[in-house]
């Protein structure tokens, strides 16, 4: 999936009123902690397809030799399922190129972003299902 000019806002069962910065779990990097490291020191550098392989290579470095296009040869959920936003309270925004940035939930540009009719605004995926 490749967006432009979205928000992916944060899921609305993350019980988040916050973004919260997600840690590295017995000393190993989480999924989430990688993704946001990459993302959080290069807004708009990098697009969902290069965090996402980036990530998968720094969680299992004995891959250090799959290419891209196997690693793509298997369809990938898209950032509405990103940890980020199911449970960390993380807006992602996708500019015109589909470069992504983390939006943290009480800025002011995330408010702005909400409210700008040129944005799509889509909602994260939920982690639970409704009952």
């Amino acid at each position: 999936m490749y967006y432009q000019n979205t928000l992916i806002t944060a899921s609305d069962d993350s019980g988040k009123t916050s973004a919260a910065v997600p840690a590295a779990r017995g000393g190993k990097p989480t999924a989430a902690s990688i993704e946001y490291e990459l993302i959080v020191n290069n807004p708009y550098r990098y697009t969902q397809e290069d965090v996402q392989f980036q990530s998968h290579l720094a969680r299992y470095p004995e891959q250090a030799g799959l290419s891209r296009d196997e690693f793509f040869s298997n369809p990938k959920a898209c950032f509405r399922a990103s940890p980020l936003v199911k449970k960390f309270g993380w807006g992602i925004h996708y500019d015109q190129q589909g470069k992504i940035a983390l939006i943290e939930l009480q800025s002011p540009q995330y408010a702005q972003l909400l409210n700008d009719e040129s944005v799509t605004v889509l909602k994260g995926i939920r982690s639970s299902r409704k009952k």
